[in-house]
């Protein structure tokens, strides 16, 4: 909830009237001022306990959107926290779901899972691990009652998004008119908004909440836009919407 994608999410939550409980890291602060959403901090150790807090709050399922996101070859010393991000946490927080009789889960997942649309074709590591995850909560949705289904996003952008996204580096370079190097441009691009995003959300959510035969255990959802356009193309766009010039060299 801490995220761009879950801040946003919440905040539809609450519109909806909703009560939230958002998973923090230690030490971390409840962004949310609004008594509806309180923060917890998930233990390894402490699962019991936790199970006996999400029956007493009686939850009707879990928005999974935590992960570590490393984009390239990710350093030795990171492999653990990306392990326990993407791979460890979603299990305990499975653990905890079906302990506690929760309906249903939504996972989020990553089209670089897909490399050239292949079933699976990792991209980096990164990616192996959200398909490690999807493999694990395989076990989980067919020996239990729980609904277990993924999103699969592109790239995502929208208003107050802080994340270093390729938007808001051409947004900058506009601003200071600093020079830009780039690969050729030519790789094709799939970006959502995040209004868009928030919908999808929203829809699958009210599937699962009325038990529509449209989504079944296992479902994998890809988030696409209806048009797509290569990295050059969109940086043209970028330059009639803003009215500016970007200095790239392509």
């Amino acid at each position: 909830a801490t995220g761009f994608i879950g801040h946003n999410i919440v905040e539809k939550l609450l519109s909806g009237n909703h009560n939230i409980i958002c998973t923090l890291r230690e030490g971390e602060e409840n962004p949310f001022k609004d008594s509806r959403v309180k923060g917890i901090v998930i233990y390894p150790d402490k699962i019991d306990n936790h199970v006996a807090f999400f029956q007493d709050k009686k939850i009707d399922g879990i928005i999974h959107l935590a992960s570590l996101v490393l984009s390239g070859t990710p350093k030795s010393s990171e492999i653990e926290n990306l392990i326990d991000s993407n791979v460890k946490f979603g299990t305990i927080l499975l653990e905890i779901a079906y302990k506690s009789n929760i309906r249903w889960f939504v996972n989020t997942g990553t089209y670089w899972q897909n490399y050239n649309n292949k079933k699976y074709s990792p991209v980096n590591l990164y990616a192996a691990t959200k398909q490690a995850f999807e493999d694990i909560a395989k076990y989980y949705y067919e020996t239990n009652k729980i609904k277990f289904v993924t999103i699969r996003l592109f790239d995502t952008y929208g208003k107050d998004d802080k994340r270093k996204k390729i938007f808001n580096i051409w947004n900058d370079i506009a601003r200071t008119g600093e020079t830009l190097d780039m690969s050729p441009g030519e790789q094709i691009m799939d970006f959502s908004y995040i209004d868009d995003i928030v919908d999808a959300y929203f829809l699958l959510i009210s599937y699962l909440d009325k038990n529509s035969p449209n989504v079944k255990n296992g479902d994998i959802f890809f988030l696409q836009s209806k048009e797509r356009y290569s990295l050059k193309q969109l940086s043209k766009i970028f330059e009639q919407t803003a009215s500016t010039t970007l200095n790239i060299n392509w």
